[in-house]
Formats: C-alpha cells, structure tokens, sequence
C-alpha cells in the first residue's frame, strides 16, 4: 500500500477491492489463487481483525464465506472466472437461502486469457443465479462499489457477485484513505431452518422469496448511484460498464454515456430514458453481448457486438477503428518484438518429469499449473488439459474407452495444489472403478503458478502460520493405492525407472515426483555450483537442449565451421550454460553422455 497524502492512496484494483472489504466490516474471507485474483486475499490478510485463509478449492471458499455469513459475519469468497464454475453448486443454493451477514462473492474474468484455459463471461452466472452484480471501472470505484456490495447483500438478503477482470484488477489508481465507518456485526448463531435448509418443500417458499428480492433489486437498478447518465454533446450515445467505459471515454470524450455499474439488474427505465436522449446507441462491453441482448429485448435498437470483438480484452484503438476508423491513425503499430514463449523455470523439477514421460512415449493427461507448459516444445509431452483436477479423470475415462490392454499408455500428471483443489476425488473414483492409471503427482509443495500461495501440503497458512502438512503419500494409500512411489525428478534415470515400473503395472499406481520449486526463498538462499559446459567434449548430440531449461543455449555452426573448430564435420553446433542461470538442478548432467556438463569446479 503507497500513501501518496495523508489521506489518499495509490492502490491496485485487488488492493482497493481488500480495503473496501476491510471498511465494510468483512471478518472472513476464503478463495483459492487464480490471475487475476490471487492479490485480494493476499492484501486483505494483512488488515487486523479479518480472518483469511487458502481453500483447497473455490467451491469450499465460498461455503465458508455462506457459514460465515449465516453465523452473522460479513464474508467474502475471492476466485477466477474458472472458479466459479467450482463454486456454483453453492452460489445458486446460497441465492435461495440468502444472508444474516453481507456475502460477496468477488469474479476476477480473464478476457484475452492471459493466464486462463478459456474466456468466459461471468455476468452470465448473475442472471443465472439470481443474484446482483455489481462492476467497477477502476480502483476508485473497486473500493467503493466493493462496500456498496456488502451493503446491498444486507438490504436484499442475498449474495452479491463483484465482476473485475484483469485490467481493473491490475491496474494502478488513487483511492481514498482508509476508514471503517461502524464496527462490523457481532456473530452469533441463530437457528432458522425454513430459511438454512433447503428441503425442496423449504425450497420451494425461498424461490418466491428470490422473485420478490429480484423486484426489489430491479427498482433499486433505476436509483442506484452506480448507474448514471453522463450528458454529452454528440448525437451518437453509449451504454457500457467496467473497464469497457475507460475506453469509452478516452476515444470519445464528449459522447453521452449511460455507464452500468450495477450489472444485474439491468435499470430498464434509465435505458430508455437514455435511448430517448440520442440518435444512436453503442453497446462497448468486453466478451458477450449480455447488456447488448437486453436493451435490444426492450425494443430499442443499439449497435455492438456486429461492429466490436466479442473475444479478447477491447482497448482504446479497437473502439476508435470500429466507429472512426478515419481516426485509426491516432494509434500506434505493435512493436516487433522477438516472441518470448513461457518456459519452465531453471531447475524446475518438473522438467526431468516430462523429458521421461516422453521418452516413455505415453499419451499425458495433464493438468493446470505451471507444468501445463510441458505441452510446449521441445518437451512437447502433455496431450490433454481440460480444467482442475480433470487430468485423473481424463485419464481413467479414455482408459475404460480404450480397454484393459492400454494400462501402460496413458499417464495423468498434476501438481500438488491442483491435487488438493480437485485431483482427490478423481483418485478415488480410479481406485473405485478398477482403473490401472498411473497419476504422477508434481508434488513442489507450493502453489507456483500464481506466486506461491500456501496449500494443504506446503505446511503453512496464508498467514504464514505453521499448519498441518497433508501428507499426499499415506492419502493416496488411504484410498486404495497399493503402489505408491516417490521420485526425486532431478534424478533423470531412477525417476524414468521407477516410472517406467509404476506404468507397467495393472492395478492403479501413484508416482510422487517430489522436489521443491527452484525459486522458494529456501531454494533461492542455497549455495548454487552451477553447471557448466566443456565445449571440447559436447558432441552436438542436443539432449541437454531438448530439455527446453533457459540456462541452455545453442549455437549453430556455419558451413565448414565444425571442421574449422576441431569436430567432425557432421557437428551440427555446441550447447553453452549460462551459469548466471542455472539452479544447480543436474537435469542436464543427467542427459549428457559424454561428460560434457559438469559443475563448474569440475570443468577446470
């Protein structure tokens, strides 16, 4: 947090969105990590008096933030886009049990799917759910609309949706200092099963109750402060909301705008009272036309998604090209920048997991996390990823399609976080159903992907605090893995022959590849010897290469180069370590055949 006065900070929208939680008296929050999100939890946790934590999954997150709530607390579920569709179970019973205190459930969406497996729209869960949304423009708005949340949950007894996406999320403003205006509610239980148990014959009385709060909600759309008109001078008029509307202003700055920032539900009657205004009506939304679709379904015309992409992240110069395209000039060409493919880390133990796997010539059901890059070349070993937890599943269904013959073709990989969040229950079910899948467990004892985020195995809370470490060997035996065996993946030949014996088996194996992230503070403070390379022996073989560490480079020889230098003429070029690099992991020294790496005291 960055005091620019007394009484005005500089705040990302994550940050503003945990001081609008802080301010309105939220005492509980739970999520899981994802881009956009991860920050929200990680800030709010260093407020005094709020009890955070890391839930194994997002569905769980948001059950405790429902418990919280029912127990008189305000609470608030952080995630995703893609969690949500975890945490749905719970979202669409909650709108019918409603609330004792404030429930905001937070949405970080992802369009242009930066760090996502696919771009969804989650305004679309508000409607379906029956639930308001709220969405702000900017951190200003995060902070404050983050406190009209909880405020309106109260007022309308029900969950409350806050839709952020990675802009908004990110991005850098000034925000007003931090004050919380009343204490928060004092929890207390308070038995009231016709309204907490949802019996259908209970249930039933709570879906009028749910119709009754969306009428109310739909008054309030046309009053509330977070819808307004902006007047202007064109003829020409946009409706638009969240990021979309700083576009919207930025190319055309005198247009009038009716700017949403209560989502769900749409105010019909401002709507119209704005279409009245101008000529023509722009809808500037990122992903689905979902406000586009309604003003047209009160019969008023509108352009948008026939003239704006209905995919990736809008901008300024993607709004002035669809409808001034004489002043596209106003932009700027990309620059021609080399590509920059991610890449697992130096030393990530991951690596000599998939160099085996492939040498091993199985079909890979993989995972979400930073070893889902083994799909990329020169590792080029991951052959399926669908969302967490499913790389066991996957694996067990297409070895019940293929047959009991196939048991040494198809191996699922997951992370140690992603195991915690979803992969469990997919074990089960393969151990249950007489599956032979082997699963490889990439067990780094962190959550790596979204910035080191604690987990049920990694031994601490999110606040740092010593809690029990899951131990994922005596779980997998638990649930009726015989064969369970644990790897250390930096040792390149056990690991492929230990991996090679748990795929031949036919029964259900677990391989536990167990070593820690190369960029632990713990891993980082090490003494590192790094690796290097004796240019005299490399044969131009290219193993230590087709590893894909970015410690390693290649240098071609030109025609008649080799000869030149002193090798055989059919020497292709010589692989070099950037020592500065390496992480000491020895994956290389592993694959060289011909003492050409060692570490550097070695070379001399």
């Amino acid at each position: 947090m960055t005091h620019i006065t007394e009484d005005k900070l500089w705040l990302s929208g994550n940050e503003a969105i945990a001081l609008g939680a802080y301010e309105a008296g939220i005492t509980v929050a739970s999520g899981y990590p994802g881009t956009p999100s991860t920050e929200i939890l990680e800030t709010l946790s260093t407020y005094e008096g709020v009890y955070c934590e890391w839930a194994p999954n997002e569905k769980v997150g948001l059950e405790v933030a429902i418990g919280a709530s029912l127990a008189g607390a305000r609470a608030m579920a952080t995630m995703k886009h893609v969690g949500v569709n975890v945490a749905a179970d719970p979202l669409f019973t909650a709108s019918y049990i409603g609330v004792r205190g404030g429930l905001v459930l937070i949405t970080a969406d992802d369009p242009e799917m930066h760090s996502s497996q696919n771009e969804q729209d989650n305004r679309n869960y508000a409607l379906a759910a029956k639930v308001p949304m709220i969405e702000p423009s900017d951190p200003a708005e995060a902070k404050l609309m983050m406190i009209e949340a909880v405020r309106l949950s109260e007022e309308l007894d029900t969950p409350v949706m806050l839709r952020i996406t990675s802009r908004v999320a990110h991005v850098k403003g000034v925000v007003a200092g931090m004050w919380r205006q009343q204490p928060p509610p004092t929890p207390a239980l308070e038995k009231n099963p016709a309204k907490m148990v949802m019996l259908p014959a209970m249930a039933r009385k709570r879906r009028q109750a749910v119709e009754e709060r969306m009428i109310a909600a739909k008054a309030l759309a046309d009053e509330t402060i977070l819808n307004r008109i902006e007047r202007g001078e064109e003829k020409r008029g946009f409706i638009t909301g969240g990021v979309s509307y700083l576009y919207v202003k930025e190319a055309f700055p005198n247009a009038p705008v009716l700017k949403i920032g209560l989502t769900w539900p749409l105010p019909d009657k401002l709507i119209r009272e704005f279409a009245a205004m101008v000529d023509e009506i722009v809808v500037v939304e990122e992903l689905d036309p979902f406000i586009e679709r309604h003003v047209k379904s009160l019969g008023i015309a509108c352009r948008g998604q026939d003239i704006i992409p209905n995919r990736g992240e809008l901008n300024t110069d993607i709004l002035v090209n669809a409808l001034t395209p004489e002043r596209a000039e106003r932009g700027f060409a990309a620059l021609d920048l080399p590509p920059r493919p991610p890449n697992m880390c130096p030393g990530c133990p991951h690596r000599g997991v998939f160099h085996n796997l492939k040498r091993l010539k199985v079909f890979v059901s993989g995972d979400i996390g930073c070893y889902t890059l083994g799909a990329l070349p020169p590792l080029s070993s991951m052959d399926a990823s669908v969302c967490m937890g499913a790389s066991v599943t996957v694996a067990h269904g297409m070895m019940k399609a293929l047959g009991a013959g196939a048991h040494d073709k198809v191996v699922s990989v997951i992370g140690d976080s992603t195991f915690c969040h979803s992969g469990i229950t997919g074990l089960v079910n393969t151990v249950y159903n007489n599956s032979a899948a082997t699963l490889v467990i990439l067990d780094n004892r962190i959550t790596a992907m979204t910035g080191h985020q604690e987990n049920p195995a990694s031994g601490r809370t999110l606040k740092g605090e010593a809690a029990h470490q899951l131990d994922i060997e005596g779980l997998c035996r638990a649930v009726g893995v015989k064969h369970v065996f644990v790897i250390n993946p930096h040792d390149i030949d056990a690991s492929y022959e230990t991996l090679k014996e748990a795929i031949a088996l036919t029964e259900p194996s677990v391989v536990i590849a167990k070593a820690p992230c190369a960029l632990l503070p713990a891993m980082r403070k090490r003494r590192i010897v790094p690796y290097s390379t004796r240019q005299k022996n490399c044969v131009g073989c290219m193993s230590c290469v087709r590893l894909g560490c970015p410690a390693i480079s290649w240098t071609p020889f030109a025609a008649g180069e080799a000869e030149r230098r002193g090798y055989k003429a059919k020497q292709k070029g010589l692989s070099k370590i950037d020592e500065t690099m390496c992480n000491d992991c020895g994956q290389c020294a592993a694959v060289c055949k011909f003492q050409a790496i060692s570490h550097r005291e070695e070379t001399k």
